[in-house]
């Protein structure tokens, strides 16, 4: 029997897997008929998923199941770092002063004040200011919560069902008491009309249920997601006596009513919102909130582009600027308000990885669907010259989808672990990646880069391309190799002008072509577009997002952030078995062997990215001595008076 395996599957339900470790033999396929045989990929549809269900009865009954027991705060892996009865995390000043007004900037517009739906474009702050989830989580850690809604929480060793015990002081800014029936009313309405990531989440629970006055439960549906507690604890809980499923999906710019320490106060359509401390806010004393929410008032002012936003920070009409121009960061900070010293600036550590800041093939497109082409274009990019010369030597290139930590798959051997997962997807990983040797081209940053040009060529070719009069084109067709390059931002335009000069070279005519934030977001939810530069922040503790970026079923989902169409079982496989994973030595190896999936899919061209966050702030804005493992948080800073 097969009491050591994993099972997992595809949580939109349209395929799933047996796939078991330490060479065991599998249940699962002579129930349907099939000889026992060693443990390979099974693919099915939904309707006959039964077999998975069944081989994870089989592994249940024979499993000891702890008993649960309600508890503060759950991690990932292992036990939390903050034991009970703890008063604060350790990246916040305690005795940080209250009160003031602090004004931060957003880029392009927005027309609807619920981020909770795939339409329009949410006004910032609402998910972290308005609406609060049952559990909080803790930055001075990979991945663990401590309660926040709820009191407590309770889960069995297998995670096969989560419990939530609510606060008996916990309500609404409205002064309304947070109930079991509104949790129950969030994940019934996120699950049927919310975003897909929600309705990806929700579709994994198989009984929603009131088990005492204030306790609620979720019963999982056994495909061996040891995430989904965590999960469950950071959903957002909405007040059913305040939405309406019939209205839920239509964007709207009525204030709403949420339980956490911000109202919102004045909103100017595309240009402006406030919002305001509520001073009757239930959750103040708790823990979690201990050197949180300090100001008074937090307005966020829209600019439709970078210039003039700048411009803006440099008058002091907001306080805080994130930077990531290595240009202004070297030589861009010759204005009166930093000379004086009233700006300082600040390279703060981080300890996540670099997250993958990418050019992104729509490999939905015929004429990106060849990995050949995708190879010879990421030859294309010479990143030596445009460090020197346009970033003044301060990026790294990003060679992992997790670089800056030890998850990434970069210089790295594949483990056991991580071959044996892999085993059953042959071909799926090129060699050198597998083995660790794998880099991304490298030039003599003199310009020319002649050298991977003519293996770009060479690539080309085999994929069935030529040149004619200097122009590529398909050699059966005679069609030229076009494409174009979507941008958002005028930003954008020096990389990606220089990377559409380089392809000229080959004979590839590249339109750029920059458009509005709304139409940007438009265009790039619904897939409409050959090629976008794309970011994928990246955690310490990677879960269910994953699912969201690279499996099959999210590459048809409009709104979902798998911009490259990625459908590769191996992808799914490798997210599944991380989701499954008790040991963390397990769990970085299935990390490590999706990071390597994906660098052999070339679905990306990788950009760069900085070992520190770059900061300017005007110096009465505070923040804590000690950064969080995943770099500066404004909730946690203050006015200093």
């Amino acid at each position: 029997m097969c009491l050591n395996g994993l099972k997992y599957g595809n949580p939109v339900t349209s395929k799933c897997w047996v796939v078991q470790s330490r060479n065991c033999i599998c249940p699962a396929p002579h129930l349907h008929g099939e000889p026992m045989q060693r443990c390979a990929p099974i693919y099915s549809r939904a309707s006959i998923c039964v077999k998975v269900l069944i081989c994870a009865a089989i592994v249940l009954s024979f499993a000891a199941t702890s008993q649960a027991q309600p508890v503060h705060g759950i991690a990932m892996h292992g036990a939390p770092m903050h034991q009970p009865g703890f008063t604060r995390f350790s990246y916040v000043n305690p005795e940080a002063p209250k009160g003031g007004t602090v004004t931060f900037a957003a880029l392009g517009s927005f027309d609807s004040l619920n981020p909770l739906i795939i339409m329009g474009v949410s006004a910032a702050g609402l998910r972290g200011y308005v609406f609060e989830s049952l559990m909080a989580r803790a930055y001075d850690e990979p991945f663990s919560l401590y309660g926040l809604l709820a009191e407590n929480i309770e889960t069995p060793e297998d995670r096969s069902w989560v419990a939530f015990t609510l606060r008996k002081e916990a309500r609404f800014s409205d002064g309304q008491p947070v109930t079991v029936e509104d949790v129950l009313f969030s994940q019934k309405l996120l699950r049927d009309k919310g975003r897909p990531n929600h309705r990806t989440y929700y579709s994994k629970i198989t009984r929603a249920e009131k088990t005492g006055p204030r306790t609620v439960k979720f019963t999982f549906n056994g495909e061996g997601d040891r995430e989904m507690p965590l999960i469950m604890g950071l959903m957002p809980i909405l007040p059913r006596h305040f939405y309406s499923a019939d209205t839920f999906e239509d964007t709207t710019l009525k204030p709403p009513i949420g339980s956490g320490p911000y109202r919102v106060a004045k909103v100017d359509a595309g240009k402006q919102i406030v919002y305001v401390r509520n001073p009757g806010y239930w959750g103040r004393t708790l823990a979690v909130n201990k050197g949180r929410f300090n100001f008074d008032e937090i307005r966020y002012d829209y600019y439709r582009n970078n210039d003039p936003m700048y411009q803006a920070f440099q008058k002091g009409l907001f306080q805080l600027w994130r930077e990531s121009d290595s240009g202004r960061w070297a030589r861009g900070y010759d204005f009166p308000a930093h000379k004086d010293g009233r700006v300082v600036r600040e390279e703060l550590p981080i300890s996540v990885p670099s997250g993958m800041s990418a050019l992104v093939f729509n490999t939905r497109r015929p004429i990106f669907a060849d990995i050949r082409v995708r190879k010879a274009l990421t030859l294309m990019l010479d990143f030596e010259w445009l460090n020197k010369n346009y970033f003044h030597g301060l990026y790294t290139r990003t060679q992992s989808f997790f670089d800056r930590s030890a998850l990434s798959s970069h210089g790295r051997a594949a483990d056991a672990r991580e071959r044996e997962l892999l085993a059953p997807f042959a071909g799926a990983v090129e060699k050198a990646i597998r083995d660790g040797v794998y880099k991304l081209p490298v030039s003599d940053g003199s310009g020319r880069n002649r050298n991977n040009r003519r293996k770009a060529l060479g690539l080309l070719k085999q994929a069935g391309y030529t040149l004619k009069e200097g122009k590529l084109v398909e050699a059966k067709s005679g069609r030229p190799f076009s494409f174009e390059i979507l941008a958002s931002s005028g930003a954008q335009q020096r990389l990606l002008l220089k990377f559409a000069d380089a392809l000229k070279g080959l004979g590839i005519v590249v339109r750029l072509r920059q458009v509005d934030s709304a139409q940007y977001q438009r265009r790039r939810q619904t897939f409409d577009f050959d090629m976008i530069q794309a970011f994928w922040y990246a955690s310490l503790s990677p879960g269910n997002e994953q699912l969201f970026r690279w499996s099959i079923d999210s590459a048809g989902a409009q709104g979902s952030f798998n911009y490259a169409g990625v459908k590769n079982p191996a992808a799914d496989a490798m997210i599944a078995a991380l989701l499954a994973a008790r040991k963390r030595e397990d769990f970085v190896s299935a990390i490590r062997a999706l990071d390597r999936v994906l660098l052999s899919g070339h679905y990306v061209i990788p950009l760069f990215h900085t070992q520190k966050q770059w900061i300017a702030r005007w110096k009465w804005l505070a923040h804590p001595a000690k950064t969080s493992l995943y770099g500066y948080r404004v909730d946690t800073w203050w006015i200093e008076k």
